[in-house]
């Protein structure tokens, strides 16, 4: 019964071999193709309308790239994704394929982003094109003592903040931020206290919440290129590489 459901596909690993990418593009536009004879001649669960998500795959490779982001537009489906990127590839590789996917699929239809990523990759991938992302980052993170925060992602079991009595994120408001201070979090980490990852999974969901709500601000006032440049430059997105790193 989800309202968007995605095709089997079969996302390589980085680096791969040119012919292996090849051979998994193919894998993976067949399994599409048995998916949507199958979702075609199924009655949606529920009596509620489903959505298919075709994915784009093809490695770092551009040809294969380009086939599988034209097969996959020629689907028409409701909505696109764009995986096999965030695999630990440079970011500048994953940047570059997804700019080619979203110059080939269609602009009036959902381009989804999957597993990606930092602030600073939401951020980039927008600019590019994409409209929707998932990401393990706030609560995987968030379960390893880091925060993000307005000033750039922390590690709470730092030593740092034994008797720090200060909010995690002082522009926050989150329950986490209001209710418990840094020293009480760490705290609960260095303890094996399970309320520790919760929180912080909370707070990093809640941080996530209101960078998207910024962004779409800024998209209904036409000003999305202009505000992401400069919050590029701001101490939340220029360290965003250690939570990459960290984890």
């Amino acid at each position: 019964g989800a309202d968007i459901i995605m095709a089997f596909d079969e996302c390589p690993p980085y680096p791969s071999e040119y012919e292996y990418a090849k051979k998994s593009m193919a894998l993976t536009h067949r399994w599409l193709d048995r998916c949507f004879e199958r979702f075609n001649s199924t009655e949606p669960k529920y009596g509620c309308s489903q959505a298919l998500f075709p994915i784009v795959q093809g490695s770092t490779y551009r040809d294969l790239r380009i086939e599988s982001s034209e097969y996959i537009a020629s689907k028409r489906a409701e909505g696109n994704a764009i995986g096999g990127v965030a695999v630990g590839e440079p970011a500048e590789l994953m940047y570059e394929m997804t700019e080619l996917a979203c110059s080939i699929l269609p602009k009036d239809k959902p381009r989804y982003l999957m597993g990606v990523g930092t602030p600073a990759n939401i951020l980039e991938a927008i600019a590019l094109g994409v409209d929707m992302f998932d990401c393990v980052m706030p609560t995987r993170n968030g379960r390893n003592a880091l925060a993000f925060t307005s000033q750039g992602p922390i590690r709470l079991r730092n030593s740092a903040f034994i008797d720090d009595a200060g909010r995690i994120d002082p522009a926050c408001g989150c329950y986490c931020c209001k209710t418990f201070t840094r020293s009480a979090i760490r705290h609960f980490f260095n303890v094996g206290e399970m309320l520790g990852p919760i929180l912080l999974s909370l707070h990093n969901i809640v941080f996530y919440h209101n960078l998207m709500d910024k962004i779409r601000e800024n998209i209904e006032n036409g000003a999305f290129i202009e505000w992401a440049a400069q919050a590029l430059q701001s101490p939340a997105f220029a360290r965003n590489s250690q939570a990459n790193a960290d984890i």
